[in-house]
């Protein structure tokens, strides 16, 4: 098994990396159907690089809520000529998937980082089949519900123990090793906002924190519109995210996100030649 390389965390003193979605689904929340067909994904992905893309996260399912599972073939099936060509764009490349043998074959094909929404948790193979494959893994945390009744930064902070746990069980080294805590799944919109608020306290588990809110309804609840206008919200929670800790965010429009983490490094670093 060809063993993934080449991808570089970002340090505490460099700016966060930002992360390009490149969904080749019929239904995703944001853009479903809108890259469906491997000719249109990759012209996307050609344009995220160009905006200035450090990451292209390729998913072949669905994760919002309500969506209907698709089989391992079918998704692979749609990753698979997308990954061929994405992968000669010379950037790291992020698959998102929680099947163990989708990660094997995606990393087999060039993937650096395997981003499981289900932390490790769901399928019993994948702590395995990411070490095997030596990528970097992304451990985001879930529920299957809402409840407003629960801790929630004592959920993530059980669940991302957990997680790690498995990882190390697994030997996957620290170093390869991030942490998502997963706005909007099984969230309510006010647990979103104390997440986002309290970020900086995950921080104490020691590894890197990835915050994906692109589009999402924590946007649209404060703002009051619709998935394609939450540009600008979308901006404001990645970069009070990043001012919280995070390394990397997880977004749909690349452009506006890599020139304003620039500009919060530069502020941060208190010079325009160091970002």
């Amino acid at each position: 098994m060809p063993r993934c390389s080449g991808y570089k965390l970002p340090s505490a003193s460099e700016r966060a990396q930002v992360m390009g979605i490149l969904n080749v689904t019929p239904d995703s929340f944001s853009d479903g159907g809108l890259h469906f067909a491997a000719e249109r994904a990759v012209a996307h992905a050609r344009a995220m690089k160009a905006e200035g893309a450090d990451i292209l996260d390729l998913g072949g399912e669905s994760t919002r809520p309500g969506s209907e599972p698709v089989s391992l073939e079918d998704e692979w099936s749609r990753i698979a000529p997308v990954l061929e060509q994405v992968v000669e764009l010379d950037l790291p490349v992020s698959i998102d998937t929680y099947k163990a043998e989708i990660a094997r074959r995606a990393c087999a094909a060039g993937a650096l980082i395997v981003n499981d929404v289900w932390g490790l948790q769901k399928d019993p193979a994948m702590p395995d089949a990411a070490a095997e494959t030596g990528a970097h893994v992304i451990m985001m945390h879930n529920r299957t519900e809402a409840d407003a009744a629960i801790d929630i930064m004592a959920d993530i902070d059980r669940w991302f123990e957990r997680s790690m746990e498995l990882a190390d069980r697994a030997g996957i080294p620290k170093d390869k090793q991030i942490l998502d805590p997963g706005f909007g799944f099984g969230k309510t919109m006010d647990q979103n906002y104390l997440i986002l608020n309290r970020l900086d306290q995950l921080k104490k588990h020691g590894l890197p924190i990835l915050a994906g809110a692109s589009r999402k309804r924590m946007i649209g609840a404060v703002l009051d519109v619709p998935t394609e206008d939450r540009l600008y919200g979308s901006l404001a929670v990645h970069l009070i995210a990043v001012q919280k800790g995070a390394s990397i965010v997880r977004a749909h429009d690349v452009r506006p996100h890599a020139d304003a983490v620039r500009i919060l490094q530069a502020t941060l670093s208190e010079s325009a030649y160091r970002n």
